[in-house]
């Protein structure tokens, strides 16, 4: 394998599938944006129009760049044939076990065997991944950041069996995109989930326990330790549902009060208040 990665083939065109589809046609790969209808993915081929109009009209994106993006993006439905030329390959599927493991087994027995397996998964480990493959060597974590094309981080996580070639080429790839990779040894969160949602959880817990309001409790972290967003309103952005999976998933791997689901957050997805998606979380959204 090597750094000059040509083909990509990204599957699940959401929130986090189109975003990663963008930054790898905008660093010259060909890629397809798979999902499980045409429709689907073609949707996920107009949000990266809107996102290099909108880089258009603030003067990030030229409009050559922008239709050259678009030119190398085509969708499917037909996972097989997407992969089959492919030499990385991103799963961005919803945070669930058995699909990601559906999926994966799929690429696997209809891609090459040098091509690049990864996952975009935010906490589930990749090792237990990695269990229900034949070659398990060349899959490792690929965790992106929401927004894909304005976060320059990627978390790239070593399985138990993930090659050192793998390793290598994964990290070629991420900086080619360009990206600033770190690498993180699987564990649950592995680094960025395991911390973001212990801050998240615990101003959650502030907010039950009237500590402060929601809006000084975000400028508490913004303005004494300079986070771009504070907790909540990243937490509203990332979606509380999928904020309370991961801590359900936490707290049942490492134990301990610090991940335990607050009421609070327990409330709000029960009552459908997702954050951003729905138009109400700890804010509310007018683009929700």
């Amino acid at each position: 394998m090597s750094g000059n990665v040509r083909n990509v083939t990204v599957i699940g065109a959401g929130t986090m599938g189109h975003g990663i589809a963008q930054v790898a046609a905008m660093a010259g790969h060909t890629v397809t944006l798979v999902d499980a209808s045409t429709e689907l993915a073609e949707r996920g081929r107009a949000r990266i129009r809107e996102n290099l109009d909108g880089g258009v009209t603030r003067g990030k994106v030229t409009g050559p760049q922008s239709e050259a993006t678009l030119e190398r993006v085509t969708t499917s439905a037909d996972l097989r044939v997407a992969v089959a030329q492919a030499t990385v390959i991103i799963e961005a599927v919803p945070e669930r076990l058995d699909l990601k493991v559906a999926v994966l087994r799929a690429v696997e027995g209809a891609t090459a065997r040098n091509a690049i397996i990864a996952s975009n998964t935010s906490s589930l480990s990749i090792t237990d991944l990695q269990k229900e493959l034949a070659h398990p060597e060349r899959a490792l974590g690929m965790h992106f950041f929401n927004p894909v094309h304005i976060n320059p981080l990627v978390e790239v996580v070593r399985g138990k069996h993930t090659s050192e070639a793998t390793l290598a080429a994964a990290l070629d790839f991420v900086r080619a995109l360009p990206k600033d990779p770190i690498v993180v040894n699987d564990s649950p969160g592995f680094a960025t989930s395991r911390l973001g949602v212990l801050l998240g959880l615990e101003a959650m817990r502030m907010v039950e326990e009237g500590v402060a309001s929601v809006e000084d409790i975000d400028k508490a972290m913004e303005l004494g330790y300079r986070h771009p967003m504070g907790p909540l309103r990243l937490s509203d952005l990332v979606g509380l549902d999928v904020r309370l999976d991961i801590a359900n998933y936490l707290y049942e791997k490492l134990g301990g009060r610090r991940f335990r689901p607050p009421r609070i957050l327990r409330r709000m997805v029960e009552e459908g208040r997702l954050g951003r998606k729905t138009g109400q979380g700890f804010y509310r959204w007018n683009d929700g």
